[in-house]
């Protein structure tokens, strides 16, 4: 429409202007809510990592392994690394990290029930207004860029 303001457009009836407004972020830089090419390309280098360590540890004779391992090392990797260093590797590698919207430090459950809905895939597929998938409401966390 002529004369229209672009980012009036993107504005929701809110009065959202950009994902993570409403929790109080930044549009850009640290503490932003990181966009989807940075998480999808962050969850492709820890399924590669998680391949790689159940490869190493569980392979049969013939050079495969199964899925089960493949999700099982995918699962404790993401628990322990991002109740510990807040991310996984490929979180960490591509500058975001997994915060509570509460506040605080994340646990070990908020890391577990994202973990457990992520594998599930489809609640990481549902999002939010935010940019949040399921898993990130329900554990009540938010991915943002550090």
């Amino acid at each position: 429409m002529p004369g229209s303001n672009p980012s009036s457009s993107r504005a929701d009836s809110a009065g959202q202007e950009w994902p993570g407004k409403r929790l109080g972020l930044p549009s850009t830089g640290p503490r932003s809510i990181a966009r989807l090419g940075r998480r999808i390309a962050a969850l492709c280098i820890d399924w590669a990592v998680a391949y790689t360590l159940a490869w190493l540890l569980f392979r049969g004779d013939d050079g495969s392994v199964e899925a089960i391992y493949i999700t099982g090392a995918f699962v404790v990797l993401q628990i322990v690394l991002i109740a510990l260093v807040s991310g996984g590797i490929g979180h960490l590698l591509l500058g975001m990290r997994v915060v509570p919207t509460a506040g605080g430090g994340v646990g070990i459950w908020r890391p577990a029930v994202r973990t457990v809905l992520l594998a599930l895939v489809i609640p990481a597929v549902v999002f939010d207004r935010d940019q949040r998938g399921l898993h990130d409401q329900l554990a009540g966390t938010v991915l943002v860029r550090i």
